[in-house]
């Protein structure tokens, strides 16, 4: 529209008005292309197809659509300005059960901490003891855990891995289902997905109170659970088992799963987004193991492998006696 303008005298006031608005709507574009994106991360993260979000908030799919490609609706942008207007986050604008008046005090603050400050207050709000500043404590180490998609082979690798070196092999969402006396998909029915991780980070506390070696296969869900996520890094020697999407979702219709994601027409396409969302928190693991176009033993023979050599340095503690595999 400026450009067309550029021949005609317009008044300087004007010109800054036009300016102003072009800035903004550029703004607004790039604000909404970001919430787009963070909308398909985190569902990414949660493991969600857009049929499924859909089903569960009781939005259309095609307003998830669009919101996802950045043509959210107007009141979203509104909501913005009057959050900068009152120089305040989007977040204190909408209402939850949070009851600490603290919070906006502890954000701020955490957002201004150092690394070291930020580990401090870890250790503190999880109940580890109160560290002096740059403290570091030796974590006692419980096994190894795996992480990974559906279909990666966490349950089959962490079974062989397990006999092979003498530890026991615990399946995460099975305890949680043990626990509970329900199966994974009655509790998120029950109790959706918060009800869930809240069992879930139950189950590993207990899991890490037995004070036993073991081999963990975890949900591949549970990297966007950041307490739970935490304590498996700190608490266990952790292994991606990564595969190509195609390979994830022939292993998981081989398998049977008939659940929402292994359905959808778009399923390829949802589980790519899974997989570029979990990436960069798949990756905080201690060793990666790409079980592409590998048969299971070969697989197995990689992960023993790879572990051997982390027994045989840290076999004290592990609280192993012989750390030959």
């Amino acid at each position: 529209m400026l450009s067309i303008l550029c021949g005609i005298m317009i008044p300087r006031d004007i010109m800054s008005a036009l300016l102003e608005m072009t800035e903004s709507a550029e703004s607004d574009a790039g604000f909404l292309l970001e919430l787009g994106q963070r909308v398909r991360t985190l569902r990414g993260l949660r493991g969600m197809s857009r049929k499924v979000l859909a089903k569960v908030s009781g939005i259309s799919e095609r307003y998830i659509a669009q919101l996802e490609s950045g043509k959210g609706n107007v009141s979203i942008i509104l909501l913005r300005r009057v959050s900068d207007a009152l120089a305040t986050p989007l977040e204190d604008l909408l209402p939850n059960s949070d009851p600490s008046i603290d919070w906006p005090v502890i954000r701020d603050l955490v957002r201004r901490a150092t690394p070291v400050q930020i580990a401090h207050a870890k250790d503190v709000l999880s109940g580890m003891g109160r560290l002096g500043a740059g403290a570091r404590r030796a974590q006692a180490l419980h096994g190894i855990a795996l992480i990974g998609l559906r279909g990666a082979g966490k349950s089959t690798l962490g079974r062989m891995l397990a006999d092979k070196i003498g530890w026991s092999f615990v399946e995460l969402n099975k305890e949680i289902e043990q626990q509970n006396g329900l199966s994974v998909a009655e509790i998120i029915a029950l109790y959706g997905q918060e009800g869930f991780r809240r069992m879930e980070q139950a189950a590993l506390t207990q899991l890490l109170a037995r004070k036993e070696l073991m081999v963990l296969a975890t949900g591949g869900g549970i990297v966007s659970e950041a307490i739970s996520f935490d304590q498996i890094l700190s608490s266990f020697y952790t292994i991606w088992l990564k595969a190509d999407p195609e390979e994830h979702m022939a292993r998981v219709r081989g398998q049977g799963d008939l659940r929402p994601m292994a359905d959808d027409r778009a399923a390829m396409q949802e589980l790519r987004t899974i997989l570029q969302s979990r990436e960069p928190l798949y990756a905080r693991a201690s060793g990666v193991l790409d079980t592409a176009g590998l048969s299971v033993d070969e697989a197995a023979a990689k992960l023993t492998a790879m572990v051997s050599p982390v027994l045989c340095r840290d076999a004290c503690a592990f609280g192993l006696k012989n750390a030959a595999v």
